[in-house]
């Protein structure tokens, strides 16, 4: 089976260097970026400015080559973690996933909050965050992340991800 995705935007966002830009969104709540759509699927936006919140699906376009352990940027124990374990680019498909606030929609631009994506990266797609189908109600487990929503806000990233 064959199968081809299509970049159907762009974010263009304040980060123009891997290195020292926030890991999560909730490091980024107050940056803004926007995202041109392509016109060929500006229609696809219809009805989206009606949602608070909004997931981005986008493609690590920097990334060289996927590796299946890596540290990751809030692990306290610098432990290798296997890569489906953690949320680093560095995954074997290079793609990324972000909910973000969704501030307006304008023809083909999309504008967004809490953003820590790169400039340039392709947007590959967008859903509208639904919480009746999304929120994770009752017990949840966490695995080896232990860092504290604080830390999670001020880690910034390094170059250990980025290719030498």
């Amino acid at each position: 089976m064959k199968f081809e995705l299509k970049q159907i935007g762009t974010v263009y966002s304040p980060f123009c260097d891997l290195v020292n830009m926030p890991v999560q969104p909730k490091g980024a709540e107050n940056i803004y970026a926007t995202i041109e759509i392509k016109k060929d699927y500006q229609e696809g936006l219809r009805d989206l400015d009606g949602f608070s919140h909004i997931y981005l699906i986008y493609y690590f376009h920097k990334v060289k080559e996927p590796k299946l352990k890596v540290v990751p940027f809030n692990d306290h124990t610098h432990t290798p973690r296997g890569v489906f374990s953690t949320r680093t680019p560095m995954h074997p498909n290079s793609l990324g996933l972000s909910v973000v606030e969704l501030v307006k929609v304008e023809e083909n631009i999309v504008t967004i909050k809490g953003v820590d994506i790169l400039d340039g990266t392709p947007v590959i797609d967008i859903k509208p965050y639904i919480e009746n189908f999304d929120k994770v109600e009752g017990m949840t487990r966490f695995g080896w992340m232990q860092a504290s929503l604080e830390e999670v806000r001020r880690k910034k990233s390094d170059d250990r991800f980025v290719q030498h």
